[in-house]
């Protein structure tokens, strides 16, 4: 096999185990039983666009050679100011946006000019619930399964809407936002159940992954982050590869006392399925608080890789990434599922581009490390141990009740939870990350249901040559970076790239940019009225022509100063962003806004 090839079967199976028929753009409805491949990629019908979480679309007609020609097609306003970071869905000519707390749900009927809006689903999420948010009230979209679009609301409940009429069909509670619970992330469905975790790790909350009947709502199981196996849903079938990950009620053991009772560990990002292995992959945030002195020991289960059956949440393996984690360094970013030709042999791998700041490449059925390569400035660790599975940590930037300086990344990592993109065409895995590093102070934090439980006074900067974020390209294979473009604030967009070799992105200074892929050379970019945080997708229209879409709207932890109109003089705001963003407002405003793009 090809460096970099992704099995057809593969990508079928993926969507075949959906339940979904995509074949160029006929009805959905009525035929969502039939088994069928994908011989068309024009819609978007999951944030991730695929249960591989690749990002990548066959469509090709936008290109290296024209897409400098782009134009506005139309827009659309939100009416919000909030941080927009969803994906729009694209399903039966029908485009649905989920938007920021109060989180409505709009259908927009691409079948007519300027797709004039069908429906708008107002939810009615509890107001208090943006009190127990840590960073913007954002939503990253939603799923279309069986005739639903099912996404969460802010204040802990999974709901599914008819996405013809905009119905309510299904609301279900998950949680309490008296606690300090939240939800934040976009659900998949796998095999009939709604995969959905909780936020809240900075507010000393006990973090979990769910697993709903995607018909009824009614919750199958549920796999907390720490505590004793049963809670974890740990048995017989769990088999982790390293040694450190292996024993019994670990995620009780390793706290002490009682904190793994709010302990953090929550599932707030993003989640993967391969339908071959029958497993779906994701990870675990911060162990609370962020003071690592208050906690000692390894506090599993949090920032570790999950891997999972569906129909009962049952563990099959785990990695703890960060032990006892010391700069907030979620495990909770994307893991994309590639089958690659290792050492000339094809291998079902992981990609998964950590906050720590390595691209770690694991054999996706046992979790074992194929390689484990930084792709950006690292000076808090060493390197990944690959036989023991250990992070060589270094000993000067190790934080709890003192000061350290010029630590690097900051929490936010060299990548926060903005998804990276695959293309099978060149083998790359296209990475929107920061460069940023931190001074920190380790405070005594006491836990108070519903408050900010983290103990560090945080001060973030820009990391080496001054800029603040990178766009990159790194070869999972040969575990390097291939090109790297330089971008002047975060990089807090996701990433799409597409069979006619372009990738796109957006800044949070307000630049939609399209690149070529097998280079990085600017190919187009369009100025829009706010920083774009969002996720660009694109599809066929009615028309037969491609399209691509973003929602602009700056905010998220990033952009929170902008968004949330907070004032600068006190860098420590914003858990430490506000000292490397103060210079935000200067370069966009507030706003809420998604625009749509093709060729002439």
């Amino acid at each position: 096999m090809a460096k970099g090839q992704f099995i057809t079967t593969t990508v079928s199976k993926l969507v075949r185990a959906s339940g979904l028929l995509l074949v160029g753009l006929l009805p959905v409805s009525g035929i969502e039983g039939q088994i069928q491949n994908q011989a068309d990629d024009g819609q978007w019908v999951m944030a991730p666009k695929n249960y591989a979480s690749t990002r990548y679309s066959t469509l090709g007609e936008i290109n290296t050679q024209n897409a400098g020609s782009l134009k506005l097609a139309w827009t659309f306003s939100t009416g919000l100011t909030r941080g927009h970071e969803a994906a729009p869905l694209i399903v039966n000519n029908t485009m649905y946006i989920v938007t920021p707390f109060p989180n409505y749900l709009y259908a927009l009927d691409l079948t007519k000019p300027g797709a004039p809006m069908k429906w708008v689903y107002q939810p009615d999420p509890v107001p208090s619930s943006q009190g127990v948010a840590c960073c913007d009230v954002v939503n990253r979209g939603a799923a279309y399964w069986n005739g639903k679009i099912i996404y969460n609301t802010l204040d802990v409940q999974t709901v599914a809407v008819d996405a013809k009429t905009g119905k309510q069909i299904w609301k279900t509670k998950l949680g309490d936002i008296n606690t300090g619970e939240s939800i934040t992330m976009a659900p998949i469905v796998a095999k009939g159940v709604v995969l959905v975790g909780n936020s809240g790790g900075e507010f000393g909350v006990r973090g979990w992954l769910a697993g709903l009947d995607a018909e009824t709502g009614k919750i199958k199981w549920r796999a907390y982050g720490t505590g004793p196996d049963s809670d974890v849903l740990i048995g017989k079938n769990f088999k982790p590869f390293y040694k450190k990950d292996q024993g019994t009620d670990l995620g009780k053991t390793t706290w002490p006392g009682g904190m793994w009772k709010i302990g953090g560990a929550a599932a707030w990002s993003w989640i993967s399925y391969d339908p071959d292995l029958d497993l779906f992959y994701y990870g675990t945030s911060n162990p609370g608080p962020w003071n690592p002195d208050q906690r000692p020991g390894d506090n599993k289960w949090g920032s570790t890789l999950f891997a999972r059956r569906p129909e009962t949440g049952e563990a099959i393996w785990a990695y703890q990434i960060s032990p006892h984690d010391l700069h907030d360094y979620d495990a909770v970013n994307e893991s994309i599922l590639l089958d690659l030709n290792i050492g000339g042999q094809t291998r079902k791998v992981l990609a998964h581009p950590d906050r720590d700041g390595y691209v770690y490449l694991m054999d996706r059925a046992t979790g074992e490390i194929l390689s484990a390569q930084t792709f950006g400035y690292v000076n808090t660790s060493f390197g990944v141990d690959k036989k023991t599975g250990e992070l060589k940590l270094n000993p000067t930037k190790q934080t709890g009740f003192k000061t350290i300086r010029d630590a690097c990344p900051a929490p936010p990592g060299v990548k926060d939870w903005t998804p990276s993109a695959y293309s099978p065409r060149t083998g790359l895995i296209y990475i929107p990350h920061n460069n940023l590093c931190y001074e920190t102070q380790g405070v005594q934090a006491n836990y108070i249901e519903g408050t900010p439980f983290v103990g560090m006074n945080v001060r973030m900067y820009p990391g080496p040559g001054g800029n603040r974020g990178i766009f990159s390209a790194w070869d999972p294979v040969q575990a390097k970076t291939v090109w790297a473009l330089n971008e002047n604030f975060p990089v807090w967009s996701g990433a799409l790239v597409t069979a006619g070799d372009v990738v796109f992105y957006g800044t949070m200074d307000g630049w939609f940019k399209a690149l070529d892929a097998r280079n990085g050379h600017l190919l187009w970019q369009f100025k829009v009225g706010s920083g774009i945080i969002g996720q660009p997708v694109t599809y066929k229209g009615p028309d037969g022509k491609q399209y691509v879409a973003i929602l602009s709207g700056v905010g998220g932890w990033a952009g929170g100063i902008v968004s949330g109109g907070l004032n600068a003089v006190d860098g420590t705001g914003a858990l430490g962003f506000l000292n490397a963003m103060s210079d935000l407002g200067k370069h966009t405003t507030k706003g809420g806004m998604l625009y749509v793009f093709a060729l002439p």
